[in-house]
């Protein structure tokens, strides 16, 4: 069972914050985020952390400035992700508005894997480009850069992932977690990282005085895909990247952002002019995604660079049928992994390390995921490769660094691992087709050394109780203005309620009437409560979102249940 637990937070900050003009409850949620001062609400482009503070943002603006004036070849090598296709895209917008000659590449993560690899750097070859420049990958890419200086490519990296001991002979490298970059800033997406080479290469543009013959692009218009792949990448939304992302979503609502967004969005059923940072991560994100999953991310990025409203709406159609497929793909893997657990004592464990042979490599991170939600417990996935290898993908909990951990598997067990990277809460990984026993027992060994029995206890963290006169419609569109996500969580509310009637609706979800238990008015409050169809007690805990629901021109709050507990 999940403890329910109320963040804390300062009272001086939330103090303040009401004194300077905020609602009391907006002012406790924001101020249990970190928010101490309102200026950190102030989500205007001019409150960005200028580009140049980004460690060989201007270096590598002056090479780009360079081979743009000598006419280079460029070549673009991104990721299969949605971080990967969206900054994929955001360097091809950006530079060809510059004037540079530039083209992509979308390795096939199934032949080639993660990363600039060597055999990636020979297909890249076969263009004949003077330049190589990678996005969302490329600081472990040690060989692959060394493969390319070999072949006179010159190779620019721009990632966000963290270096390991070695990092590659780039000619420039640009990445907010390198090794004496200080940044302020250490969550810039791949896509909000090359969005600020781009901001470089205009500055260093316009002090040569190119724009005094043709237009400066306006790089404004690429803010709704860097917010796409912000939100996408789950990286934290510290104040700089909440305003990447408000301003990408602001462009959209207005019925400025790129005709991908615009179709994807229609067809996952959301409205552009209300769209918030859920819709790109839960609607928009996983169809994107779905392209790189299954296939390759070609299809992705070539909706993201179309300007033509019939041809991307065409390639997202596509895009939304790739993910349906990776669904059903996701759920009969899903009924797998719960079997083979069935028979394993998971309380007696610190991991989860599981494989199937017939699963799909595309598809192991989300199972992962869910395993890990179902569980809390880190995750390990692993699907057969096309080169007969494992390919791992996992997922973390809180007090696990998953890369971290990864490293220390294998420099316990050197032969163990064939490569590995990612973050504290996803990672990746290779081991041998014959090594998932030795694997499954190593990972367990380093988890048990790092976490604690209580760390596996799941823990649902909310912002306490709403008193009757805050269940409000004010309140709740107080509470949606603002940019929630990875880091920044939408708030979640805990109080006891009488259940005053109960039906389901859609065949899998509740309808509820609920009466607050401590509310004498006798108030009924609508709430909503999805995935769910047995009946509830009389009488329960509900940990819930506040949420605005219009329908036939009626306009009232209702409550998303996510978690609820019988009350005796």
């Amino acid at each position: 069972m999940a403890n329910i637990i109320q963040r804390s937070f300062n009272a001086v900050a939330a103090d303040a914050l009401s004194q300077a003009g905020l609602m009391p409850i907006l002012a406790r949620v924001l101020a249990a985020r970190g928010i101490a001062q309102m200026k950190q609400l102030d989500v205007s482009l001019a409150q960005l952390i200028p580009p140049e503070q980004l460690t060989n943002a201007s270096q590598m603006a002056v090479l780009l400035a360079d081979a743009i004036a000598q006419k280079q070849s460029l070549l673009v090598v991104g990721d299969y992700d949605c971080d990967g296709a969206t900054a994929t895209a955001v360097a091809v917008r950006g530079l060809r508005s510059m004037g540079a000659q530039v083209d992509y590449l979308v390795p096939n993560r199934f032949e080639y894997g993660y990363g600039l690899t060597p055999e990636i750097v020979e297909l890249a070859a076969e263009r004949k480009p003077d330049i190589i420049m990678t996005v969302d990958n490329g600081i472990a890419s040690v060989d692959g850069v060394a493969r390319a200086n070999s072949l006179g490519i010159k190779v620019l990296v721009t990632d966000h992932h963290l270096p390991g001991d070695l990092t590659p002979e780039a000619a420039c490298m640009v990445n907010p977690n390198q090794h004496g970059c200080d940044f302020p800033s250490k969550n810039l997406a791949g896509v909000g990282v090359i969005f600020y080479v781009m901001l470089a290469l205009r500055a260093e543009l316009r002090n040569r005085g190119v724009f005094s013959e043709k237009p400066e692009p306006n790089l404004t218009e690429l803010l709704d895909i860097v917010a796409l792949g912000t939100v996408a990448d789950l990286v934290k939304l510290d104040d700089n990247n909440r305003i990447l992302v408000e301003q990408g979503l602001r462009r959209i609502r207005a019925g400025k952002g790129c005709v991908a967004i615009r179709a994807l969005l229609k067809i996952a059923g959301r409205e552009a002019s209300k769209v918030n940072a859920q819709d790109l991560g839960f609607s928009v994100g996983p169809r994107l995604n779905a392209a790189g999953r299954l296939d390759d991310m070609a299809l992705g990025i070539a909706c993201l660079i179309s300007d033509d409203e019939i041809e991307a709406t065409v390639m997202a159609q596509r895009l939304h049928t790739m993910n349906l497929e990776r669904r059903a793909i996701e759920a009969d893997m899903q009924e797998a992994a719960n079997i083979s657990l069935d028979e394993v004592d998971v309380s007696g464990q610190f991991s989860l390390s599981i494989f199937e042979p017939d699963w799909h490599q595309g598809v192991i991170g989300i199972l992962a995921s869910q395993v890990k939600e179902q569980y809390h417990r880190p995750v390990i996935a692993f699907a057969l490769g096309a080169d007969g290898n494992l390919k791992g993908s996992g997922r973390s909990i809180k007090g696990l660094h998953l890369r971290d951990a990864l490293d220390l598997v294998s420099k316990r067990h050197p032969d163990l691992i064939f490569k590995f990277g990612g973050h504290a809460m996803a990672a990746g990984l290779t081991i041998p087709h014959d090594g998932f026993n030795a694997f499954k027992q190593a990972f367990e060994d380093v988890a048990a050394s790092l976490l604690t029995p209580a760390d596996l206890d799941a823990v649902i963290e909310t912002d306490g109780s709403l008193s009757a006169h805050e269940v409000d419609w004010d309140v709740a569109v107080a509470l949606d203005k603002q940019v929630w996500g990875q880091g920044f969580p939408a708030p979640l509310f805990s109080d006891v309620f009488i259940v005053n009637q109960q039906k389901v609706v859609g065949e899998r979800h509740l309808k509820l009437s609920l009466q607050k238990a401590d509310d004498q008015t006798g108030r009924i409050i609508d709430a909503i409560y999805f995935q769910q169809q047995d009946f509830l007690p009389t009488k329960v805990h509900v940990v819930y979102e506040l949420q605005t629901n219009e329908f036939n021109g009626r306009q009232r709050v209702q409550l998303n249940v996510r978690h609820c507990i019988p009350v005796g």
